[in-house]
């Protein structure tokens, strides 16, 4: 009977040590397939992410229009359109800039050109040192996006107001109140981007407001090409605390207007 008892208890034993053998060798193929997914996922990676929301890469191609510079970068991963404020640049550079404010499917009227994806950013390093603007003709050239805090050199001639419109004074004193509200505004024009987010961006100006605070320029977005000096009459919904990233923020601006 002792043997009988004492051959069971060495089968038992048996089988909980084939199990545990059985369940380790499942955990060390477990561990393992782990680890080679680890090791696998950064291969998935494009070029677009780069490390710190970065890109550095060598100039390969690069055009100036509407007072910004385009640069493609040819990094290990692949290549890269960036786009800043018009600044000296040449085909061989280093240059490394932010990964901000990605557009997608991005068409440029001044170039007639598309870009299936490119990176509207604020600055651009050179070894290490931020690369400034170029200065167009005595004038510095615009950012991408022009925040409504862009005071002028020197106040304006008035601008009389369009009938039934408002001055751009009486849109930033009673901004909360016309927010998603239609309104009218004449003045002139004194900065102008075309093209970024499939839109024109305006700075008009009417001789109302005051440049201490600001109050003395409103941006308008619009479909319509003016130049710099034009008197417009603008149409279009007033927006308020708009933010489109990359730093440009608007406390208020009229969108989709219609200029005349």
């Amino acid at each position: 009977m002792a043997k009988i008892r004492l051959t069971a208890l060495c089968a038992v034993l048996a089988v909980a040590g084939l199990a545990a053998c059985r369940d380790g060798a499942v955990k060390k193929s477990a561990a393992a397939a782990a680890s080679q997914t680890t090791t696998a996922a950064p291969a998935a990676t494009t070029a677009a992410s780069s490390a710190a929301g970065t890109v550095t890469g060598t100039v390969a191609e690069t055009m100036n229009a509407g007072a910004y510079s385009y640069v493609r970068l040819q990094t290990a991963k692949g290549d890269v359109w960036i786009a800043a404020s018009e600044f000296p640049v040449k085909a061989g550079e280093r240059l490394t800039a932010p990964l901000e404010m990605p557009m997608e499917n991005f068409h440029s009227k001044t170039l007639n050109r598309d870009f299936p994806l490119i990176y509207f950013v604020s600055q651009v390093a050179r070894d290490g040192e931020a690369v400034p603007a170029s200065a167009r003709q005595g004038q510095p050239a615009q950012p991408a996006m022009m925040g409504s805090h862009q005071p002028t050199a020197a106040p304006l001639e008035p601008v009389q107001r369009a009938p039934g419109g408002l001055s751009i004074a009486e849109v930033w004193a009673r901004r909360a109140s016309l927010s998603g509200k239609p309104v009218v505004i004449r003045g002139r024009v004194v900065k102008v981007n075309n093209g970024i987010l499939d839109r024109n961006w305006l700075h008009l100006q009417d001789g109302s407001g005051s440049d201490a605070d600001h109050t003395n320029d409103l941006t308008v977005t619009t479909d319509a090409d003016v130049k710099i000096g034009d008197i417009v009459t603008a149409s279009g919904v007033v927006g308020i605390g708009k933010d489109f990233g990359a730093g440009y923020a608007y406390d208020v601006i009229l969108e989709k207007a219609i200029v005349k």
